[in-house]
């Protein structure tokens, strides 16, 4: 469950919660009307699917869905908040680590937090830093208190544990909040994984012990690597601390797409099945609608504007590598059919391979928006399949038309 506040004029307050402003020590009220605690609805299922909805300060997000990801505050392929509006996002994901280098948490709270500082009025999470722990391992140093980073910026020396973590992504007000955890690689011994898992478990209680602002929900992340016991062992315990929502960390690291299912499929029936699921770092249009058939709720990845940077757009028939000497004379849109801005107005495969080929910052504007569409439309058709009781002939005639490829 997470609180949801509603902010009125100082003189109608009826409560109020005090925060510490870090930087002078003094106090500083925040007058609110009142306190809603809400809940992740399952709407429908069909089997371990669900169509859902899950309720924050900026918005309701509508479940299963695809996060974009702004790791800096900012969509890499230059979309404004506006554009991502347009193609339809619900949810935008940032990270701490990152954030806490530069601009600086203290400055992105002195604006107003996250929302204002990127103009972005829908809800968002952040990560915690924690994968940065497994992304960032030649440059860092994990204790029990917590992990000591290198800047990847310019060397200099970072202390980021779970209190710490606590308190950048309050100070970033997302409405969203992951806990701070330790991602075993892959492959891993069963020894690391199990060191690496028990880390996590004393990481998130303390999470929860510091976490305090009341209009953010507070994500777990269940680890346990590529051994389904451990997962299970991962699973029970984050849900006996009764958080708003559940990560699932440590998968699409590598390991087989197969490995990953069946560790879904192992795990999921001790998750709690009120609260939403998120998988994290997980993107691939069959990745999306196999998380979602396993009962996924939420998803993000960077894929689609990685990709996006280097011509490769995604499409119904299966990916498309624009700078190819094919596309020459190709003067249809990325997609046929497709709504996004590109599609919709007249930019052809050939004029996009142009711009590829001459490395304008443009071409990776028009792949991006259209991909990112492409899959926030994909997950719109993965909510109606699952209303319509048909996720599953839906999936094959993903599989039929090369969409996966």
């Amino acid at each position: 469950m997470a609180a949801v506040l509603r902010y009125e004029r100082e003189e109608d307050h009826v409560e109020f919660i005090h925060f510490p402003d870090s930087r002078t020590h003094r106090r500083r009220n925040v007058y609110l009307l009142k306190v809603e605690v809400t809940m992740f609805k399952v709407l429908k299922t069909e089997g371990a699917a669900r169509r859902g909805e899950f309720s924050c300060p900026h918005g309701t997000v509508q479940t299963p869905v695809f996060m974009n990801v702004g790791t800096q505050a900012a969509i890499k392929g230059a979309l404004s908040a506006a554009d991502l509006e347009k193609i339809g996002t619900q949810i935008e994901l940032s990270n701490t680590y990152h954030l806490h280098l530069r601009p600086g948490d203290e400055v992105v709270r002195d604006m107003g937090g996250l929302h204002k500082f990127m103009t972005w009025n829908g809800p968002i999470l952040t990560d915690s830093g924690g994968f940065q722990v497994f992304s960032l391992a030649g440059l860092r140093k994990i204790k029990e208190e917590g992990v000591t980073f290198a800047s990847h910026l310019d060397g200099h020396k970072i202390f980021m544990g779970p209190e710490e973590s606590m308190r950048i992504q309050s100070n970033l007000g997302s409405d969203i909040a992951m806990a701070f955890d330790e991602c075993a690689p892959y492959p891993s011994d069963r020894e690391y994984t199990i060191a690496a898992m028990e880390r996590t478990h004393r990481w998130v209680v303390r999470c929860k012990k510091a976490h305090t602002r009341p209009d953010q929900a507070l994500f777990g992340i269940v680890q346990g690597g590529m051994f389904a016991d451990l997962r299970i062992e991962s699973a029970k315990f984050l849900a006996s601390l009764d958080l708003p929502g559940y990560g699932i960390g440590g998968l699409s690291v590598g390991e087989p797409k197969e490995m990953m299912y069946d560790m879904l499929e192992q795990m999921m029936p001790y998750m709690p099945a009120n609260k939403p699921r998120y998988l994290m770092g997980v993107g691939s249009p069959d990745c999306l609608v196999e998380g979602a058939v396993r009962g996924i709720d939420m998803f993000d990845c960077v894929l689609q504007t990685r990709i996006a940077r280097n011509g490769l757009a995604l499409t119904g028939s299966g990916k498309k590598m624009l700078r190819n000497a094919s596309f020459e004379h190709d003067f249809t849109p990325i997609e046929e059919g497709c709504d996004c801005y590109a599609c919709k107005n007249g930019f052809t495969r050939a004029y996009i391979r142009h711009l590829v080929k001459c490395k304008e910052i443009l071409a990776a504007q028009l792949i991006t928006t259209h991909n990112l569409r492409f899959s926030l439309r994909l997950m719109e058709q993965v909510r109606e399949a699952i209303e319509q009781d048909r996720l599953l002939d839906f999936r094959e005639e993903l599989k039929a038309k090369g969409t996966f490829d």
